[in-house]
């Protein structure tokens, strides 16, 4: 593909997770969140344009911030999650407050997203070598018929947290390195030489080098039209209250009727997160030794 790619950032879930959109957690050495550096390395992988997917809430304060950090930068737009925007007359339960999950809040940005794009959280560290991966695989090989869409994956091992169980999707492909499944796993933990966690309600081993889905995509418009169809069959079966579709269910189904391929990008990138309160010094210890190290300037934005 020619079209320079774009960059989605899924940020609607922002404000509640840090207490307020000001409250974004500082851990870089000059007060860098971890989506600095998203968009910093995505600059770098030639991806110049952003997509943010927000509240509408947030719409204001966002552009304030991200305007005055990386805005002269790469042209940024914002798109809206809202929890009415529902296929077929279907209305919001009242006690239902969390957005409808990643598969719902990347549609939203279907309005202005023309061309291929990437996927990521705000709130992650996915490491340049990531977002060089799909930037590759988005200009030669993103697309055909069924069309062909990446995921980064990560190793198992570099994912987990000392201070206590995490979730992850874990990937399985075929000796082509095209996904077969992502199997949902909780409570992952490493038990001396192995790591366990609980896959379909039984205790499962998997091993340091198993690839795990950080949530990082890479995508043709294609994808829009596979959450669509996806998304109706998700209102009228599920229970509205709580339910939530998730990228990698849209990703089986379409996979399951021949309707995508999904390459399994090796980036061999370290994910940095923060799932307890405790990872935080090892956050910014991570981020000081890469700065250090000259892979970042200690001021990303200077």
């Amino acid at each position: 593909m020619t079209t320079p790619p774009t960059l989605v950032v899924l940020a609607a879930g922002m404000g509640s997770r840090y207490g307020g959109l000001k409250q974004l957690e500082a851990v870089g050495p000059s007060g860098e969140t971890l989506m600095d550096y998203s968009l910093f390395d995505a600059l770098r992988a030639g991806f110049t344009r952003t997509v943010f997917v927000i509240r509408p809430d947030m719409e204001a304060a966002f552009h304030a911030w991200a305007s005055g950090r990386f805005g002269a930068r790469m042209e940024i737009a914002t798109a809206h999650q809202r929890l009415e925007d529902l296929p077929g007359g279907a209305t919001v339960p009242p006690e239902r407050k969390k957005p409808w999950g990643t598969a719902h809040a990347v549609l939203a940005a279907a309005g202005v997203v023309d061309g291929p794009f990437a996927v990521v959280n705000a709130d992650d560290f996915y490491g340049r070598q990531a977002y060089e991966a799909a930037a590759r695989f988005l200009r030669a090989e993103a697309g055909g018929a069924p069309p062909a869409w990446g995921l980064v994956g990560y190793r198992l091992a570099d994912t987990l947290s000392d201070a206590g169980g995490v979730n992850r999707g874990v990937c399985r492909a075929d000796p082509h390195g095209w996904l077969t499944t992502v199997e949902e796993v909780t409570g992952l933990v490493r038990r001396e030489a192995t790591i366990v966690g609980r896959a379909g309600g039984c205790q499962a081993s998997f091993g340091d080098d198993d690839p795990v889905s950080m949530n990082f995509w890479a995508f043709t418009p294609a994808f829009f039209e596979a959450v669509r169809g996806a998304f109706g069959s998700f209102v009228a079966g599920a229970d509205l209250t709580k339910d939530e579709l998730l990228i990698p269910a849209v990703i089986a189904g379409a996979i399951d009727a021949g309707r995508a391929r999904v390459r399994v990008l090796a980036s061999h990138a370290r994910w940095i997160g923060m799932t307890y309160p405790a990872d935080r010094p090892l956050v910014e210890a991570e981020l000081r030794a890469l700065v250090d190290a000259g892979a970042y300037p200690s001021a990303l934005w200077s």
